[in-house]
């Protein structure tokens, strides 16, 4: 799965638990999460409570897709 995060400006803890979420269902079937195009200040609150480390960050879906 790969989430397009290019017109998002604002992220809260409600979307860090979807996100923590999704990664936990997603990887108990063998599958991926990955993160793509997210805006300077979203891509600080995803390093700043480490959803990074879990689900890659790219910069495009293009990108991500091919991770």
């Amino acid at each position: 799965m790969v989430v397009g995060l290019s017109g998002v400006p604002f992220m809260d803890s409600s979307v860090i638990n979807l996100f923590v979420a999704a990664y936990q269902q997603v990887n108990e079937t063998q599958g991926w999460v990955r993160i793509a195009g997210a805006q300077k200040a979203v891509l600080h609150v995803l390093t700043l409570v480490g959803i990074d480390a879990l689900i890659t960050c790219h910069p495009s879906i293009e990108q991500a897709l091919s991770a």
